[in-house]
């Protein structure tokens, strides 16, 4: 288990420094969240919780750390001496990995004294920002897909050997159904899945040569890449060859790949080929450059594709290559109150939300379809029995009064006093509860294009509140 306690960014430390020499111990509030996902859909899937625990359990400076601070000349030895004993004593309150997000909204809550907050900014930002972004990517291509089985095929074109691991994990809760990963397989306990390459039927005298050599070591599983030197001329008849010759000795063939070429015409001319001589249950997977776009046109031009590997543009979330997720001081203790704090900008959009926050999302009681979500201030509460009226915090004339509704908190407890109290599950289980989540959205919030805006809104009491502070805020 690697240390990351020093993959931090330099002025986390000069400001830790600063605080250190200014004597300020007290608490401080600190929230994790997006303002737009760069995707033209507005939701993001959270994902990266079960690493930010284990950076967050692991936060220690060793001696080679502490060597190196002093070496740079900036702190000094009761700072030093200060470090070699830290550890993460406040609280972090999270939402779900698999949990449906959207702009301005808390993902993570932190409270820690400030010097402890501050830490760790860099590292949870690193960690949340790569894994939900992956998720999203995921979730967009496993809708696209439809019922479609997709698989996550990116790590030779990950950025390096974390993006490639914990990518793949992502992609696993944003709905994909196995990696050819097989280190995040073996970490996470998932499916690793492939077949073989181009290389494998170049390696043998003739294409038919190859098949059967691959249909002889896998037979229960065999699904051969047919576009190696011509699809319809040459892979797909010795394919089916080869499928006869496995039916014979009594198995049958999981199907073929196109990697290549027009992926609409050759899946249909491959269809008809494979349903002709009986092959009918026969997937037939593609590849190659494929995205969420792309898959819904090819559905669409009524491709006969029922498996999809996706690889580059899901583990580098082309074209979006960062969440933009942020890290904002939203309330600090003073005479053992926490106050309210609030950042203030020309772009209204980068006006945070002050406060100690939570996030309640509403469903309709006979649908179990999210209506809408409210930040509120975390000692407040919604009764259920009573019609709710809510408002957009920017464009405060658009209202509506909700009624047949119930709650749910988003934000549950990870750290208490610097003890964990949160036990992340198994991978395949986040990934059951991501989609049941994702169940929960109409579908003109989860559109490629030009979604329905989610309602995401404010208390009044958190709404009189910004507007106070904005009031009163001293320059």
């Amino acid at each position: 288990m690697r240390n990351l306690t020093m993959m931090t960014d330099l002025y986390q430390l000069t400001m830790m420094y600063g605080y250190f020499k200014y004597n300020k111990t007290e608490d401080a509030v600190f929230d994790v969240f997006f303002r737009r996902t760069g995707f033209s859909t507005s939701y993001a899937v959270v994902a990266g919780l079960e690493q930010l625990i284990s950076y967050i359990k692991n936060i220690t400076f060793n001696e080679k750390d502490i060597e190196y601070l002093r070496s740079l000349n900036l702190f000094d030895e009761e700072f030093l001496d200060y470090l070699k004993t830290m550890k993460f004593t406040g609280e972090i309150y999270a939402m779900k990995e698999g949990t449906v997000a959207f702009p301005a909204e808390p993902l993570i809550r932190v409270k820690a004294p400030l010097m402890e907050a501050q830490l760790i900014e860099t590292a949870v930002l690193n960690i949340i920002n790569h894994q939900t972004l992956i998720a999203t990517k995921a979730s967009r291509v496993v809708y696209s897909a439809g019922d479609d089985g997709v698989l996550e095929f990116g790590l030779r074109r990950a950025q390096g050997p974390d993006a490639g691991i914990y990518g793949a994990r992502a992609a696993i809760i944003g709905g994909c159904v196995a990696t050819s990963n097989v280190m995040t397989g073996q970490l996470y306990n998932v499916p690793a899945k492939g077949t073989h390459g181009h290389s494998w039927v170049m390696s043998f005298d003739s294409e038919l040569e190859a098949f059967r050599a691959y249909a002889s070591i896998y037979p229960t599983s065999c699904l051969l890449l047919v576009d190696t030197y011509d699809t319809l001329k040459s892979g797909m008849p010795n394919a089916i060859t080869v499928f006869k010759e496995l039916r014979e000795k009594g198995y049958e063939p999981q199907g073929i790949r196109l990697d290549s070429g027009d992926l609409a015409y050759l899946s249909k001319e491959a269809r008809k080929m494979l349903d002709k001589e009986g092959f009918e249950s026969a997937s037939i997977f593609a590849s190659g450059d494929l995205d969420e776009y792309l898959i819904r046109d090819l559905k669409a031009q009524g491709a006969k594709i029922n498996v999809w590997g996706v690889g580059t543009k899901l583990i580098t979330s082309d074209p979006m290559p960062s969440l933009g997720g942020v890290y904002k001081l939203s309330a600090q203790e003073k005479d053992g109150k926490l106050i309210p704090k609030i950042k203030v900008s020309e772009n209204v959009d980068k006006i945070t939300i002050p406060g100690y926050k939570k996030i309640v999302r509403i469903y309709d009681k006979d649908a179990h379809k999210a209506l809408a979500d409210i930040i509120m201030l975390d000692y407040e509460s919604i009764d259920e029995s009573k019609p709710l009226e809510i408002f957009h915090p920017i464009e405060t004339w658009k209202k509506m009064t909700l009624t047949n509704f119930y709650t749910k908190d988003l934000l549950v407890p990870i750290f208490i006093d610097g003890k964990q109290v949160y036990k992340s599950p198994e991978l395949l289980d986040i990934q059951k509860y991501a989609k049941e989540d994702f169940d929960t959205f109409w579908d003109e919030y989860k559109r490629l294009l030009r979604p329905q805006e989610y309602k995401v809104d404010l208390s009044q009491k958190l709404y009189d509140l910004k507007h106070d502070l904005l009031k009163s805020i001293k320059r």
